[in-house]
């Protein structure tokens, strides 16, 4: 399939997803009766932050994707009622402020499978989002036919961790105003992303606009990122994990480092392990057409399997 002649969708949502029922707002681009790839964000993202073009890409493969916001994200439910999550209680072991976890945004993503009509997708995960992929991968086998975790670890502290001096000197981002939030949201990318790979400040500040214009949540992240302190350490469950996966991770992320990677894909049977010098905790532009093709031959393969 030519990449020029991808279709792209416009946004659609479903109704009363999962267990939860919540809204999921979400995209395709390609053809749906090919073989459907589940985009799934990290903390703080929104579905938006999947490139268009990496989108585009991987459809020019012969893939339908979709992309969508995660609960607390972009036109997605947000739980607004929540309480507000107090994170010296959550670090003594207190999950009383905490709504929901990992699981239950997995519940989503096959939630909205069904609503979709898929009895199984591969799933691409970022970040936070390749945490729900695995949890998904753990809890409903049956319901995916590979994996691909990106930039992402197991949940063990002991590995992946953030630099945390660097994510205080960002601060947090500014809700009042929409051209602080932009800008905030460049120094951030340019703080955690590729040090190989020059931040496209053009382009990055225009998905930043649209995803102000979308939502702008100011407790969103802070919701998502106890969902991921909740879940805990999945190491000894990702061990059970029989489909086919591939792990990809920059060399240089100091969101979450290399580490984490490196432990998914130890933890992982058979996973293959893809680490690029130079990439932070980022999508740069340049290793699109390499993202794309290895995670098209991963689906290749697992599609021959069934």
């Amino acid at each position: 399939m030519d990449k020029k002649n991808v279709y792209i969708h416009g946004e659609e949502s479903a109704q009363n997803v999962g267990p939860s029922k919540t809204k999921i707002a979400y995209q395709r681009f390609g053809d749906p009766s090919l073989p459907p790839i589940f985009m799934l964000m990290g903390a703080g993202a929104q579905m938006i932050n999947w490139p268009e073009g990496l989108c585009m890409k991987l459809a020019s493969h012969g893939l339908h994707i979709i992309r969508f916001d995660n609960r607390d994200a972009g036109l997605s439910t947000h739980f607004t009622d929540a309480p507000v999550p107090d994170f010296t209680r959550i670090q003594s072991g207190d999950f009383s402020t905490v709504t929901y976890s990992l699981s239950d945004m997995a519940a989503d993503t096959v939630g909205l499978m069904d609503a979709l009509g898929y009895e199984s997708v591969h799933l691409v995960g970022a970040s936070m989002g390749g945490m729900i992929a695995q949890t998904i991968a753990i809890e409903f086998p049956h319901r995916v036919r590979s994996l691909t975790s990106m930039m992402s670890t197991t949940g063990d502290h002991s590995v992946g961790q953030a630099d945390y001096s660097l994510l205080a000197s960002l601060g947090s981002p500014p809700y009042n105003d929409r051209q602080a939030y932009i800008d905030w949201q460049i120094r951030s990318r340019k703080a955690i992303g590729s040090p190989k790979y020059p931040l496209d400040e053009e382009y990055a500040a225009e998905i930043a606009g649209m995803a102000w214009d979308r939502d702008h949540d100011s407790l969103s992240m802070i919701r998502q990122a106890a969902a991921v302190l909740k879940s805990g350490d999945r190491t000894e469950q990702l061990h059970s994990i029989r489909i086919p996966t591939l792990v990809i991770h920059g060399e240089n992320d100091k969101m979450i480092d290399v580490s984490g990677g490196r432990a998914t894909a130890a933890a992982i049977p058979d996973a293959q392990l893809v680490t690029f010098e130079g990439m932070g905790h980022d999508l740069p532009k340049a290793l699109w057409s390499e993202f794309a093709i290895r995670i098209a031959n991963l689906v290749k393969r697992a599609e021959s399997l069934r």
